[in-house]
């Protein structure tokens, strides 16, 4: 085996507070039963005001951090997955950046909903396979309760929050990351949208 892209650390935050389908059956047209036979989902967490999506990856960065054995200012790259960013700009990577003491690494967001995480990873593994960088850390964050319609019983159900972050890096003789392959299907689009500035 060649050298590759390993994960070597991983972690993880939710919020401590916990919505169950017994309490939206307070605020919306719904049941336990409906939910679960639907979804398999019987609770979410949702955040405090005081925590945002930064607070949330920061706080998943620290533990994979930790577990993989790297300093912070050793990392190359951060990569934040939202669509819940902390404000449009500037990037919830560098507010991540910043919080952790990553002072030499590039950092950016991307936006591409639940499969977020994935391309972070992907993205990661090719800056990694390709030798520009060593140590990135990315994370898939979001703060859905802050952008759900709640009386929308079709998609308030679904969501909740929290953070997971993943650092990956160099090894000789990793099994790593195998293969990958991503597509989108833009036709489908207008099933689940939310306006932004843009239109």
């Amino acid at each position: 085996m060649a050298d590759g892209c390993a994960i070597t650390g991983v972690g993880s935050y939710v919020p401590e507070r916990v919505l169950t389908n017994a309490d939206l059956e307070k605020i919306v047209d719904t049941t336990d039963d409906w939910i679960t036979s639907r979804t398999g989902i019987r609770e979410r967490r949702t955040a405090a005001e005081y925590e945002y999506t930064s607070t949330m990856g920061i706080a998943a960065a620290r533990i994979a951090l930790k577990r993989a054995g790297v300093e912070a200012a050793n990392l190359d790259l951060i990569i934040v997955a939202t669509i819940t960013p902390d404000m449009p700009f500037p990037a919830t990577a560098c507010i991540v950046q910043q919080e952790l003491g990553a002072v030499r690494a590039a950092a950016f967001d991307l936006e591409a909903a639940c499969t977020g995480f994935l391309y972070a990873l992907e993205i990661g593994r090719q800056f990694i396979d390709n030798g520009t960088y060593q140590n990135v850390l990315i994370i898939g964050a979001e703060k859905l309760s802050s952008i759900i319609d709640w009386k929308d019983r079709n998609t308030c159900v679904l969501f909740g929050d929290g953070a997971g972050a993943a650092v990956l890096q160099r090894r000789a003789d990793s099994r790593g990351v195998l293969a990958t392959r991503l597509g989108s299907d833009g036709g489908k689009a207008d099933i689940l949208a939310m306006p932004g500035g843009g239109c």
